[in-house]
């Protein structure tokens, strides 16, 4: 299936110039001077993606091992951490946190619902002791985005440090680290940014760099350990080779993004193509606000499992999209409209694929959605 096209959020399909990038030569990035120049380089266009004049660090490891490099790094033993739970990931943080000796104190809030910001501030006016708090950005598993806006301005309030997990939303939507006062954002190669898996990114804020510095004890890990990358430029030595390839691809990816001046209008208006097609058809989007620019979660139609409608879309129309995760996993389907994916006819394809397989299925959508899509583009 040369021709499969990739609409699951993430990893997404990787365009030609990011492809040609991973090709070209290698070089020895702890002994090469001009690397570190060029590392510096990426570092300072994710800074721009970001809006922050922050550090940034690109380190070799999916997603996850930023999140986990955040708590590794600020949790000392008995450290009262806040998790913030709307979803399966923003769950998940707890046990991260309590790999490394956290008091964790978890929130929750329904899963189909972006936070509610008044709920939080009533809470967080009773309760705030806490050294850090953790959130996502965007729960990928439900397509829920949170307003991290709000959300980091309410812990500013109480001094508390802010840990966002944002890999399925930075460079789709609207995002103002410094001026929100984020404290930690972690990113992933495979989301928005389109390039393979293999790198996660992350902008450290000076208060957190404080925290980290100060800690009484050590931090827990070698690869998790932040405070390796600390002068590292100044020092030309990285904690561990780099994977220059990855990082040739996010270079190309990066350039791509900013050059593209319409990419975030380009994701909002894809994303509510999509959710206006689900929403005039017999099929129901699982969120009930907090709608997100690159990720729509549907509910699965009763009798139809994701294994036999994602076997149908693949062999029969070369398209595939993905099922969800834990607890979702046989109740929710995602289309993901990110990056790379974020393209009208791409969408158009996979809607089409989406609307043939439930129709052989036995399910009927009620409308053509890949038509009810190009009307809302038009």
């Amino acid at each position: 299936m040369s021709d499969l096209l990739i609409m699951t959020p993430g990893p997404t399909e990787v365009s030609e110039e990011v492809r040609r990038a991973m090709s070209r030569k290698i070089t020895n990035p702890d002994l090469d001077p001009e690397f570190f120049d060029f590392y510096l380089d990426v570092s300072s266009k994710l800074q721009q993606v970001m809006r922050t004049k922050n550090d940034v660090i690109i380190m070799s490891g999916e997603g996850i091992l930023g999140l986990e490099s955040a708590c590794a790094s600020l949790i000392e033993p008995g450290d009262r951490v806040l998790v913030l739970d709307n979803g399966i990931f923003g769950r998940g943080f707890a046990d991260f946190a309590d790999l490394y000796g956290a008091d964790v104190v978890r929130w929750e809030f329904p899963y189909d619902k972006e936070i509610d910001i008044d709920k939080l501030k009533s809470k967080l006016a009773a309760e705030n002791d806490f050294k850090f708090a953790t959130f996502v950005h965007c729960e990928t598993p439900t397509g829920v985005i949170n307003n991290a806006e709000e959300i980091t301005n309410l812990l500013n309030k109480y001094n508390i440090l802010s840990v966002v997990d944002s890999v399925s939303a930075i460079g789709g939507v609207p995002i103002e680290v410094d001026k929100w006062g984020i404290d930690i954002i972690l990113g992933g190669s495979q989301k928005c940014l389109s390039v393979p898996p293999g790198l996660t990114f992350m902008s450290v804020s000076n208060a957190a760099w404080e925290t980290v510095n100060n800690r009484e004890t050590a931090v827990r890990g070698y690869y998790t350990n932040l405070q390796l990358w600390q002068n590292w430029y100044e020092e030309k030595y990285f904690p561990y080779t780099q994977a220059v390839s990855d990082i040739y691809a996010l270079d190309a990816a990066l350039d791509k993004w900013l050059a593209d001046k319409e990419v975030f209008e380009r994701h909002s208006k894809i994303a509510a193509a999509v959710r206006e097609a689900i929403k005039q058809s017999n099929l129901n989007l699982y969120s009930e606000n907090g709608h997100s620019d690159t990720v729509t979660a549907i509910v699965i139609p009763e009798g139809i499992s994701y294994q036999e409608l994602n076997q149908l879309m693949t062999e029969s129309h070369n398209v595939m999209i993905a099922a969800s995760l834990g607890e979702f996993e046989d109740k929710l389907i995602r289309i993901g409209h990110m990056g790379e994916n974020c393209y009208e006819e791409k969408l158009y394809r996979t809607l089409k694929a989406f609307d043939h397989s439930l129709r052989e299925l036995g399910f009927d959508p009620n409308v053509e959605l890949h038509k009810i899509f190009v009307n809302e583009m038009n």
